[in-house]
């Protein structure tokens, strides 16, 4: 520790040297490897003591004050950019600074700016804890290129984290009676998001607990979403089993959408396979519907397959609609064909509803066909 402080008294001195204005909370003092640059905070550095769980404790029960406590893990492999929650490619944006006091939205409050981007780094998570009256009660998550503003705060660092015991702490705050309505936006919520953005086979273990037929349906979902977005091949194989068994056709909808925004190319076969088996007309449906969205010769197929063979009127009717969602250089001449060839009537009359809807002009041309016959 005496170490890491010298060596930030060393760049402070530095930074005087070379003309920079030293003002406490208005510069952000340089990062140490795996731990992200922090403005505006009372900033203290401690080990991990025992374990995370009894040295988190110990602060949060030590503290007559609102503070803020943060540590990095490994984080699951990808390409995303983590600022203040907010999850997904960059740009070539960095995350600039992210405001944790920020009231308005628990996930959000980043103020990006170009910055240089380390190529070879980003594989830490940086989890954040703010502690008030003497619990947590708010959690956030950022990448370790992240420049964090405390808002004035004291801010504790703890260095020696392990991933497994972060794991099991957020866990316990994965409240299944808490999640229902905005539940994102709740402790649950934010624990959940931040346990799918750990990597290794304790964070697979802890996702897939969630989303066993005991728990609630909403909780389900929420994992599903996580499941798809940030587990890759480990979550696509928990959604193959909740698409097969999930008791509830509700949480079987949510997770066509979350197979919809899997990065796996396995996942279009399993959404396939939902849109043609699924007892339900209704996740049939969506599974149809999202089908669409990843357009490609898979994704048409399936959705033909449906407008001809399914045995329920409104699932063909969905189907239509999603052949009007796909690009128009694929969709607009499979619904020409449908209006003409179908014999459904009502299936007919859906495709001449979107191709009404789609100001193509070949479908002007086919509607100008049938009015001169």
């Amino acid at each position: 520790m005496r170490t890491m402080l010298r060596t930030r008294l060393y760049v402070l001195v530095g930074l005087i040297a070379l003309g920079a204005c030293v003002c406490p909370g208005l510069i952000a003092i340089p990062a140490l490897p795996d731990e992200p640059a922090v403005t505006n905070a009372q900033l203290e550095t401690r080990a991990v003591a025992g374990s995370l769980s009894a040295t988190l404790q110990l602060l949060v029960q030590e503290s007559a004050k609102p503070l803020w406590i943060g540590y990095s893990v490994e984080r699951v492999a990808g390409e995303q950019s983590i600022c203040c929650g907010d999850h997904g490619n960059d740009g070539g944006l960095g995350c600039g600074t992210c405001t944790l006091e920020n009231e308005r939205n628990n996930w959000t409050g980043t103020r990006r700016q170009k910055r240089t981007v380390n190529l070879e780094g980003g594989g830490k998570l940086v989890v954040l804890l703010r502690a008030e009256k003497k619990q947590v009660m708010r959690i956030r998550m950022a990448s370790a290129d992240c420049t964090l503003d405390a808002g004035g705060l004291r801010f504790v660092w703890l260095t020696g984290a392990i991933s497994d015991e972060s794991v099991a702490l957020l866990t316990n705050y994965v409240r299944p009676q808490e999640f229902g309505g905005d539940s994102d936006q709740g402790l649950a919520g934010q624990a959940l998001a931040a346990i799918a953005m750990h990597a290794g086979a304790p964070a697979d273990r802890a996702m897939a607990s969630f989303t066993a037929p005991e728990q609630p349906g909403e909780l389900r979902k929420k994992t599903s979403f996580w499941l798809g977005a940030a587990r890759g091949k480990a979550g696509l194989l928990l959604l193959e089993k909740m698409a097969k068994s999930d008791p509830s056709e509700d949480v079987r909808a949510q997770v066509a959408f979350a197979l919809y925004v899997s990065p796996e190319p396995q996942a279009v076969d399993e959404m396939i396979q939902m849109a043609r088996d699924d007892q339900d007309s209704h996740v049939r449906g969506q599974a149809l519907f999202w089908l669409a969205q990843k357009a490609g010769t898979k994704a048409a197929g399936a959705i033909n397959g449906a407008i001809e063979n399914d045995p329920d009127t409104e699932v063909k009717k969905k189907a239509v609609f999603a052949l009007s969602q796909m690009p128009r250089e694929e969709g607009v001449p499979k619904l020409i064909q449908v209006a003409q060839t179908n014999k459904n009537p009502e299936v007919r009359k859906q495709a001449m509803f979107w191709l009404g809807q789609s100001n193509d002009p070949r479908a002007l041309q086919f509607f100008e066909k049938i009015l001169t016959q």
